[in-house]
């Protein structure tokens, strides 16, 4: 099978009540262990490159772990740039074989966002890739995303419908209280989902995304803490919150955090229990099947796309 877009994926999953998990990979443990899951689940799969991603893993490499996880599961996968920071990225993953890459200009002006996106888009849709803007800004650091809470702010209902007309984006990334990285909250997590239910009313049917929505499993924050770590206070967003987004417009949920931490968790765990050894294999092993049952517990139980591959 060979790649495909996210746009009948998302209408399969605006019309079904779901949501698609968009996955974040840097390495061949990370991409394993999410696509055995999706197999497993006959789940459809967005797999996310990060720009720092790409820096890490080398463009090439990445995509072909990509072409192996097709040949070995058969799953509907699209493969999709996440927070591209210019066009010249964004060209550069388009022109490297992705079928979908996100545009974040939420942190200029409106018109300069609007003008920027459209530069992508117009590029994109000529070489059959979809695109992703984002209004808003979501707090919090995760990779090269970097923005402090005093710059976070909720996406504005009355610019969604002149963005989508003026941009020609496929879908639109939203801030309604999600948070980057692992540190999330100070208090109890709240997501707007009175902005969420007015963007839906002015833009039926179109697919929403949730950036921001690692939900920081305590399983795997205890573990890091009790082997070394220091990770006091760390919270994420609760998967009823998610899981009642993928009810409505949101069609695609972007995991990254929760996947770090069950691979550094695992890791840590096996070194304070077999200090003596120093076999790569042993050790990415157990982190390749925590990230595997991570990912099967979010299609089931946060996004619901499990059977809809």
């Amino acid at each position: 099978m060979a790649l495909i877009t996210t746009k009948e994926m998302f209408k399969k999953a605006y019309e079904g009540g779901y949501a698609v998990g968009a996955f974040n990979v840097n390495n061949m443990e990370i991409v394993q262990g999410i696509t055995e899951a999706a197999k497993e689940e006959k789940a459809p799969l967005i797999l996310q490159v990060s720009a720092g991603a790409r820096k890490y893993a080398k463009h090439g490499y990445l995509m072909k772990l990509i072409e192996a996880a097709l040949d070995d599961t058969g799953l509907p996968i699209a493969v999709h740039l996440d927070h591209g920071e210019d066009f010249e990225i964004c060209k550069s993953c388009i022109d490297g074989g992705f079928t979908s890459v996100m545009f974040d200009g939420s942190k200029h002006p409106f018109p300069e966002n609007i003008r920027l996106t459209k530069e992508v888009v117009d590029y994109a849709h000529d070489h059959g890739v979809v695109v992703e803007g984002e209004l808003g800004r979501l707090a919090g650091v995760e990779d090269d995303v970097n923005v402090s809470a005093k710059d976070a702010a909720y996406t504005d209902p009355d610019q969604v419908e002149e963005f989508v007309q003026k941009t020609g984006v496929d879908s639109l990334a939203i801030a309604i209280g999600t948070s980057h990285g692992a540190f999330k909250f100070k208090g109890e997590p709240k997501l707007r989902f009175d902005i969420l239910e007015e963007i839906q009313k002015r833009l039926p049917g179109f697919p929403i995304v949730l950036h921001g929505a690692s939900s920081v499993m305590p399983k795997y924050v205890e573990l890091i803490n009790k082997y070394g770590g220091k990770m006091p206070g760390a919270k994420g967003v609760p998967e009823e919150m998610l899981r009642q987004a993928a009810g409505m417009a949101v069609c695609k949920i972007n995991i990254d955090s929760d996947l770090r931490l069950a691979l550094t968790a695992t890791i840590r765990q096996y070194f304070g229990e077999n200090p003596e050894h120093f076999d790569p294999r042993q050790y990415f092993k157990p982190a390749r099947e925590a990230i595997k049952q991570v990912v099967k517990h979010k299609l089931v139980h946060v996004l619901g796309c499990n059977g809809k591959a």
